[in-house]
């Protein structure tokens, strides 16, 4: 290989790097390791990410420091326990936030979220918290699911200065909801939406033909064509192939092995989403009010099944973290 290929080769970007050129990289994890080594834009979390974190030794100390310190505040049984899960959450965002220079994604409670006031007054709660640690609420988006009751107490929080990330999405419905409650940002599942399909239709799907790329798309389209600032944020990957079909989209969280097989490509990355495209696109807008909400929903039988499903999830991995600040306690 002559010596101009080969330096042409070594300045050629991966595929991580050119997708950061149109789309804002989000960390989708609680490893800080991997975060210094993509340097994404943001991160984000869920129970399910920091039970995992603190099972690993390497993260044992934030659990420790967190009860050493809470040992003191004077509650007991479940509010104590809450009280330190609500603190661990925090603890982890704030270390997350001296690596990314953005912000940080932290999940309110999934039991609340069928509970318009819980879940107003949990992510008070969380910023709070944020705020004691001198974190400005800018560099916090609290996640609420996507339900009729989520949704409302993400518009009075965007009220209130609070940014919120709407997740599990799973459906059209769902996200005007979100832009028209003036939500800052969307997570749409992807992968969840393509595991629903396969498993229904019995089939594989790749590339634009996947229903959860489309999904992320006609999201896309909408907000871009009706001119909404909702942030629309790709979440759940399975493969490298849906990440790619979405570059343009404003941002894709990705777990850290997506993001080191994106790394170790220097194939070229083409701009999928692009607003100009998605402004002539001919759209219908929704009408969309409780009643037409709660029926759209319901008639889409992926979105019903899935953000029920997901919510139990989430729940029970609270429960599991519950469970495991239990028997430090």
């Amino acid at each position: 290989m002559s010596s101009a290929v080969a330096e042409e080769k070594k300045t050629k970007l991966n595929q991580l790097d050119q997708l950061k050129k149109f789309t804002k990289v989000v960390a989708d994890t609680a490893d800080f390791e991997s975060m210094k080594e993509f340097k994404p834009q943001d991160a984000t979390t869920n129970p399910s990410l920091v039970y995992a974190a603190t099972q690993k030794p390497e993260y044992a100390y934030l659990l420790d420091e967190v009860l050493a310190d809470r040992k003191k505040s004077g509650l007991s049984g479940h509010e104590q326990i809450e009280d330190v899960c609500d603190h661990l959450l925090v603890q982890f965002g704030t270390d997350i936030l001296e690596i990314v220079p953005g912000r940080v994604s932290t999940e309110t409670d999934a039991r609340l979220s069928y509970d318009v006031e819980g879940s107003i007054n949990k992510a008070r709660q969380l910023v709070k918290l944020y705020e004691e640690r001198k974190i400005p609420r800018e560099r916090v988006l609290i996640k609420i699911a996507s339900t009729w009751e989520g949704l409302n107490a993400a518009e009075q929080l965007q009220k209130e200065g609070i940014k919120c990330n709407l997740t599990l999405m799973f459906s059209l419905p769902q996200a005007v909801r979100a832009a028209e409650a003036k939500v800052q940002l969307i997570s749409p599942f992807v992968g969840r939406i393509y595991d629903w399909y396969k498993k229904e239709n019995k089939r594989d799907y790749a590339g634009p033909e996947d229903p959860g790329v489309q999904s992320v798309q006609e999201i896309y389209t909408y907000y871009k064509k009706f001119g909404y600032a909702t942030e629309v944020m790709g979440a759940s990957f399975r493969n490298v192939g849906q990440i790619l079909e979405l570059a343009g989209c404003d941002c894709l969280t990705i777990s850290p092995e997506l993001m080191e097989e994106l790394s170790k490509s220097n194939e070229p990355v083409e701009r999928k989403l692009i607003p100009e495209k998605a402004k002539s696109a001919k759209v219908e807008k929704l009408e969309l009010d409780e009643k037409n909400f709660r029926w759209m929903l319901n008639d889409n039988a992926m979105a019903y099944e899935k953000t029920g499903e997901g919510i139990r999830k989430f729940a029970a991995d609270v429960m599991k973290l519950e469970k495991f600040v239990a028997s430090k306690l």
